[in-house]
């Protein structure tokens, strides 16, 4: 690939008290990763450099103070802080939830400016973020504000997708966030998602209910009688193909998600448990919904392994090539939608190749 086509790839480096770290260092520890993109880690070339002879990884490491400077075939590193930091792994530190903060917030402005094409976040502890200029749960919500779009939670493998209808909200309040026109919204997200990210020209969804059993006709909650069925209803008249809802007890056990191009859940864990059991370390967190594209690993800082040199790189690994493939699909999409005419034209042209 020539290298002013390579995609640069941005990556945010998270909580340095987590894995975070160790799995970035470790995916571009092969050297053929620099093939396919070009990364650039918001963070600090001292503090980067004390994380790679720790984790003993050769990478070539480029630091640079401006991003007009970045470097093909180097893993670079935009110095956001120059100050020593002091690491204690597995532990949660409001100091450390600055740094993670302040790469985001680097990371996230370089690409709304297009100094790096997509972003790849590495895990954050949503506890030690948090303070009186970050008040958000997580990424999602952050990027929503900064990328001005309709951020959706989109949970992505080679063989499963899910998204979801709330994600970051307590169950208690799940049924009171669920309307017609959240659905409506989510939905559309989906839909389009899939088409420009990932070539699927007729989108099939299904929808998980709210209540058990779908509330068994009014005996377990009556929201999926009164919200949920009637919604769908409506987007299937608009022609849709959009299915359910599905008791979610039994449609994952059952292999019924096979048959759909994603799957959309009602909460958190009624999508993100079935997902993780089916793709856990070759799933992908992709927010859908956004004018730019972000992707992070599906595990968190997981503090348990931090600093042992145990952790296992394959989700950012994967998150990085789902972040260039999204690029490169949403490309492809908006040179073709852009002038449908010349699209009819085009297209036996193509076939004969």
């Amino acid at each position: 690939m020539n290298k002013e086509n390579k995609i640069k790839v941005g990556i945010s480096i998270g909580d340095l008290n987590g894995i975070g770290s160790e799995v970035i260092l470790k995916t571009f520890k092969d050297s053929r990763m620099l093939d396919f993109c070009t990364p650039i880690i918001f963070a600090s070339t001292k503090t980067t450099s004390h994380f790679k002879k720790m984790f003993d990884v050769s990478s070539n490491l480029h630091g640079i103070d401006d991003l007009n400077k970045i470097l093909s075939k180097k893993v670079n590193i935009y110095n956001v802080w120059k100050e020593p930091v002091e690491i204690n792994f597995g532990k949660e530190d409001k100091k450390i939830g600055e740094y993670a903060i302040k790469s985001l917030i680097a990371a996230t402005q370089a690409l709304k400016e297009n100094k790096i094409d997509v972003l790849v976040t590495a895990p954050i502890n949503k506890t030690s973020i948090q303070s009186e200029t970050f008040k958000f749960p997580g990424h999602t919500n952050y990027l929503a504000k900064e990328l001005e779009g309709k951020a959706l939670m989109f949970m992505i493998s080679d063989k499963l997708k899910v998204g979801l209808l709330t994600d970051h909200v307590p169950v208690s309040e799940v049924a009171a966030h669920i309307t017609p026109e959240l659905i409506q919204e989510k939905v559309s997200i989906i839909i389009q998602s899939l088409k420009q990210d990932f070539g699927v020209v007729k989108p099939k969804i299904a929808v998980l209910g709210i209540n058990p059993h779908n509330g068994d006709h009014g005996v377990i909650g009556n929201e999926d009688d009164t919200i949920l069925t009637p919604t769908l209803d409506q987007l299937r008249k608009k022609g849709n193909l959009v299915f359910g809802p599905y008791a979610a007890d039994s449609f994952f056990g059952s292999g019924n998600y096979k048959n759909f191009d994603a799957i959309i859940a009602s909460y958190h864990d009624q999508g993100l448990i079935p997902f993780k059991t089916l793709s856990f370390g070759k799933g992908v967190n992709f927010t859908a919904g956004l004018s730019k594209i972000r992707t992070s690993p599906d595990h968190g800082v997981a503090y348990d392994i931090a600093g042992k040199n145990e952790a296992c790189h394959t989700s950012f690994k994967e998150a990085v090539f789902e972040a260039i493939s999204i690029y490169k699909k949403r490309k492809e999409y908006l040179e073709i939608t852009k002038n449908p005419l010349q699209k009819k034209q085009l297209k036996p042209f193509q076939k004969k190749i």
